[in-house]
């Protein structure tokens, strides 16, 4: 046999590495279409854990599957266009732009490059911003001086908007989404009504699962027709915290949702140690891995996430050769 020059060239057709985030790859397949690869990393308070969750990947990318389709049902856009693997998903591709006024007049197909979250309980960061005074009820759609409590229903959906492609997200107000988003008041409108849509099936979908979605942070892009579509993944552990119903009525909050890994790191100090630097500008401290029964216990809560969302049993599926 001749000597060989070296590896052997990729199939055109072989999907380009493009960029990482925290917990997934994305990869070019065409000039329309990305490839999504969901690995086994973990992040909380926008920090990379040291620590991989077996099984994670497979059940995001299922789990996120499972809710687009849901979408198509509802007829409600996505970029979604059908699993490649275990841990990866085909999506159109849309431009990624944190100035949209650079894309010109009536912009087209581009990440708007806002986080939508919804809330429908008082939890998570929501709950410190009440503890700390910062958020009082009025602010929540309480009358004034009711008190509040963890795992209280708001009495509204309260919607927020935070930033998508800075390093530490930060909170806006309507007016700074519009601007750095590059949607008007009627497009904004009709985003929160997406929103409220998906999240209604959501719910009449886990409801007799004996879950109650808590909140949740969802993606849009602007498609090549000028229409707002869903993009990147919603739904999971990840970004979304669902409780037990029946918990829930007996006092006791029951989390399917990654919120697990942030009190195991709130416990140890981690999250004041952050939060102070934060708020001095000083060095942040790198996040220590997870001790290996919490790897455990995590990577259970994914796959059970995963059954109860979608209603299927977690068997790993077969992985395409390397």
């Amino acid at each position: 046999m001749p000597a060989s020059d070296g590896p052997a060239a990729p199939p055109t057709n072989a999907p380009t590495y493009v960029r990482r985030g925290k917990v997934k790859e994305v990869w070019e397949v065409s000039p329309t279409e990305l490839e999504f690869r969901f690995t086994d990393d973990i992040s909380v308070f926008d920090k990379h854990i040291p620590s991989e969750i077996p099984h994670k990947g497979e059940s995001l990318a299922r789990t996120a599957a499972h809710w687009f389709e849901l979408c198509s049902r509802i007829g409600v856009r996505h970029h979604f266009l059908g699993l490649s693997g275990p841990t990866a998903m085909r999506v159109r591709r849309v431009r990624v732009e944190p100035e949209i006024r650079r894309l010109g007049p009536n912009p087209r197909n581009y990440l708007v490059p806002l986080e939508f979250i919804v809330r429908y309980y008082l939890a998570g960061s929501m709950w410190d911003r009440v503890q700390s005074g910062a958020v009082r009820a009025t602010d929540l759609g309480f009358p004034s001086g009711r008190p509040l409590t963890y795992g209280l229903a708001l009495p509204e959906p309260h919607f927020e908007v935070t930033t998508k492609l800075e390093p530490v997200d930060r909170l806006l107000d309507w007016p700074e989404a519009r601007q750095l988003s590059g949607l008007g008041t009627a497009e904004m409108d009709a985003a929160r009504e997406m929103i409220l849509k998906v999240d209604a099936a959501m719910e009449r979908e886990i409801g007799p699962r004996g879950l109650l979605h808590v909140d949740g942070k969802k993606e849009l892009g602007v498609d090549a027709e000028g229409a707002l579509m869903l993009v990147d993944t919603f739904g999971t552990a990840d970004e979304d915290r669902f409780w037990d119903r029946d918990a829930l009525a007996r006092g006791r909050t029951v989390d399917f949702s990654k919120e697990f890994v942030r009190q195991h790191y709130r416990s140890t100090g981690y999250y004041d140690a952050l939060q102070k630097a934060r708020a001095q500008g000083t060095a942040e401290p790198p996040i220590p891995p997870l001790p290996p029964l919490i790897i455990d216990e995590v990577s259970r809560l994914y796959t059970t996430v995963f059954q109860r969302l979608t209603g299927a049993p977690f068997a790993p599926m077969a992985r395409p050769p390397a």
